[in-house]
Order: C-alpha cells, then sequence, then structure tokens
C-alpha cells in the first residue's frame, strides 16, 4: 500500500483545541462565539469564518483550503435582510481561495479550489464541485452528483462508494498533517 508523505506545519502557527482541530493563527475567526468545530478539521491561513453574521456549525475532519471565506447565507428583505445558519457536514473538503456562502453542505463532499458556492447553496451528502466551479443562488446539488462549470451543472454521477473513500482521504489527510520536528541539528545542539 503507498503511504504518502508527512504535510509538516510550524507547531507556533497552529492552534490545537482539545477535541483536536487545528486552526491556522494567521486564520480569521470573527464571532467566534457562534462557531462550532466538531472536532479534527484543520483551518488554514488566510481562512476568514465569519460567526459574526449567524451560527457557523462545522462538522469532523473538515478541511478548509488557504484564502477561502466560509459566510452564512442572507435573505433580502423589503425592510433590510437577515442572515442564517450554515452547516457544514463530516468529511468535507474545500479548496484554496473558495467563496462559501451556502444554508447546507452535507457529509462526504469534496470543493476544488476558486469555486463560488452562492448563498443559499443546498450540496446533499457524496458530492463533488469541480475546481473553478460558480453555483448560481438557491442551486441544490443532490447526492452523488458532479458539479462543475459557470453557472454551475451536473457533470456527472459518482459510485456509492465515494463516501467510503472521501473518509478514508479525509482521515489520512488528518494524520500525515503533523506539527514540524526540531532539525537533526538543534536536536544535537549544534
Amino acid at each position: 500500500m503507498y503511504v504518502e508523505d508527512p504535510i509538516y506545519y510550524h507547531k507556533s502557527e497552529y492552534i490545537q483545541t482539545a477535541s483536536g482541530n487545528k486552526v491556522s493563527r494567521k486564520s480569521v475567526l470573527c464571532g467566534s462565539q457562534n462557531i462550532q468545530l466538531s472536532g479534527r478539521s484543520i483551518i488554514k491561513p488566510g481562512v476568514i469564518l465569519r460567526g459574526d453574521l449567524a451560527l457557523l456549525r462545522i462538522g469532523k475532519y473538515v478541511i478548509v483550503g488557504e484564502d477561502t471565506v466560509l459566510r452564512p447565507p442572507y435573505k433580502k428583505y423589503r425592510g433590510g435582510f437577515a442572515f442564517f445558519p450554515m452547516a457544514i457536514g463530516d468529511y468535507v473538503t474545500i479548496g484554496d481561495k473558495t467563496v462559501v456562502n451556502a444554508a447546507l453542505i452535507g457529509s462526504y463532499v469534496d470543493i476544488g479550489d476558486n469555486c463560488i458556492i452562492c448563498k443559499r447553496c443546498v450540496i446533499k451528502d457524496n458530492c463533488r464541485i469541480l475546481p473553478g466551479t460558480i453555483l448560481p443562488p438557491d442551486t441544490v446539488v443532490p447526492p452523488f452528483t458532479v458539479f462543475g462549470g459557470t453557472p454551475g451543472r451536473c457533470l456527472g454521477e459518482l459510485p456509492e462508494s465515494v463516501q467510503f473513500v472521501h473518509k478514508e482521504r479525509a482521515n489520512a489527510y488528518y494524520r500525515r498533517f503533523v506539527p514540524q520536528q526540531k532539525s537533526s541539528r538543534a536536536a544535537r545542539g549544534t
């Protein structure tokens, strides 16, 4: 079996919570009292979590790529607008430089780099959003589908085994994401 190399990070650049979350010190958590991380998630540098707008619930083994923005959805009314909670399931991977304004992202979802998920979108379980995709407002992505393009549309289906593959991939990534060990010179004191 092929074993992938570790992904090293500097321990001083991340905060590790009691439940195993690894949150970059270079990320921005607005309204941290409204941000719920279930455990063993990785929040990379440059990420902006907008818990100041509404509740942001993030499941376990969620990997949020660099420079990504998670912002709860909103709806305009005649007298103004209101924000609604955002929920993200377990074993979700969100790529770099992606903006997510969805109402719900199910479990076992892979969102590529440079995507825009517009307000109030619902992405069901076991889906893949290809890199560079723009999902228009109120789009519903059915289970076991691949969406891509601008605007995003269904490009294919995924096998039922995708859940197990994505779960193993997320677990493996979390295990590989480890603090950098001191160099051998520093350990010897030279």
